[in-house]
């Protein structure tokens, strides 16, 4: 063992995670590794083993994340199961005769999709395989088309059935029903905000999203709005199955997924896409993502167990409290941390490491933890389109046909609007804290 400074603690672990990630090595590998070694610095074998052992088992058996797989499972299972695509072609005979009208289809359906999913890639991957070539190949700006597609996929991280959410609530110490219904209203706000943007665009610049041609416009119909809303059933049948049961009190998140599971596959067996091997590959997805969720969740608490333990914790508390400029600005400051942590460390290591570490500073500074934590999750949408980390964008870039020429400085140069967006929401949500805290104060129970 090594006397270690709590300060030094601070800077060898947090910089050595920045460092090594920088490498290229898995997220978790980097995390697990830095708080091994530097637990055999300070602890000894000993302790060290006892710190890593003991937080990873009592992650392992947390209740509250079995909803992890349960939503995993059902988004599979929609995703397969032919509701979207009857959906976007809906949207698209309403209002694909506007200037600017396919990107906004593609934000309606990206919202619709993340209330259903609740997994980034599979609405970012469904997105780009239906709506980036209609808009490239009718002229779209192909910075607006990917910059639409990214923004609206990215949704479904905040908009509940949220796996961030999920993960979110338990290491805050707050109910993942609260929180879920706290991220309605700034999703759906970050979706009418992504649509003006569009509209406006647009408007201002007519090439950038061009009308379809009047050839090939055919009336919209009663006969259309009669599919168009019968459409909209399946979606909103599995999300009043979902939020429903848990804003009315019905059950808690965990059985909301469970009931959840079973309304995607009665949708698949509606929809005549029912198969075992459809089970066979949700069940395969699931494990590779619950799996992956775990390991690095794990190692994550095991890391803020040695962290917290040296009194690196109160290092960073120290600092943030010691800010001038009074609460708002010790705010600020650890908003800032989440954004620049963002560019570099996918949302689950910034989730597991952090929200242990700031939860308590920021009911030290006075904040709603509640309010506070839904900042932090509106904030870490900007993770998933800053590079260089920024998942959404490499998802879409693996996805896009290649004849379309979408580069990726299409892409970073398209989500940039959307990034500032999201910035404003953040805004408008200091002011009126009230969107994020209004419907969860209705709720009927507090799971």
């Amino acid at each position: 063992m090594i006397e270690l400074s709590a300060e030094v603690v601070t800077i060898l672990m947090l910089g050595g995670v920045l460092t090594l990630v920088m490498t290229g090595f898995p997220i978790a590998f980097v995390i697990g590794s830095v708080a091994f070694f530097v637990g055999l610095l300070v602890f000894g074998p000993t302790t060290t083993f006892h710190i890593l052992y003991s937080r990873f088992y009592d992650l392992s058996l947390n209740y509250p994340y079995l909803a992890v797989p349960l939503f995993t499972f059902m988004g599979v299972i929609l995703q397969h199961s032919g509701v979207t695509k009857d959906l976007y072609e809906c949207l698209y005979e309403a209002l694909g005769r506007l200037r600017g009208g396919l990107a906004v289809v593609t934000i309606l359906f990206g919202t619709i999709l993340a209330a259903c999913l609740g997994v980034i890639a599979a609405s970012v991957t469904i997105l780009t395989l239906i709506a980036l070539s209609p808009m490239v190949t009718r002229g779209y700006d192909k910075s607006l088309a990917s910059g639409s597609i990214v923004a609206a996929g990215t949704l479904g991280i905040l908009i509940p059935p949220s796996i961030m959410l999920v993960v979110y609530a338990p290491q805050a110490g707050l109910s993942i029903g609260q929180m879920f219904m706290g991220a309605v209203f700034p999703g759906l706000l970050l979706s009418a905000f992504y649509i003006t943007y569009v509209v406006i665009r647009c408007a201002m610049d007519p090439t950038a999203g061009p009308a379809i041609p009047p050839e090939q416009i055919t009336p919209f119909n009663m006969k259309k709005l009669i599919r168009l809303l019968i459409s909209l059933v399946p979606p909103l049948l599995l999300i009043i199955a979902v939020l429903g049961t848990i804003f009315a009190g019905i059950a808690p998140p965990t059985e909301a997924a469970a009931i959840g599971c079973s309304a995607a596959i009665l949708l698949a067996i509606a929809y005549r896409k029912f198969s075992w091997d459809l089970i066979r590959e949700a069940s395969l997805q699931t494990m590779r993502v619950s799996a992956f969720v775990v390991l690095i969740a794990a190692l994550c608490y095991a890391f803020v167990g040695i962290f917290m333990s040296a009194g690196a914790g109160d290092v960073v508390a120290n600092f943030i409290l010691s800010v001038p400029g009074g609460k708002w600005m010790s705010f600020f400051v650890i908003m800032a941390i989440v954004f620049m942590l963002g560019m570099f460390i996918e949302w689950i290591g910034i989730v597991f490491i952090v929200v242990p570490i700031f939860s308590p500073i920021i009911v030290a500074l006075g904040f709603d933890p509640l309010w506070a934590g839904m900042m932090v999750c509106i904030n870490l949408q900007m993770a998933f389109q800053t590079p260089p980390m920024a998942m959404s964008i490499f998802v879409l870039k693996g996805t896009a046909p290649p004849e379309l020429g979408v580069t990726i400085g299409d892409i970073i140069k398209g989500v940039i609007p959307f990034v500032i967006i999201i910035m404003i929401v953040l805004t408008l949500c200091s002011f009126f804290p009230g969107i994020i805290t209004w419907l969860p104060a209705k709720m009927i129970g507090t799971f």
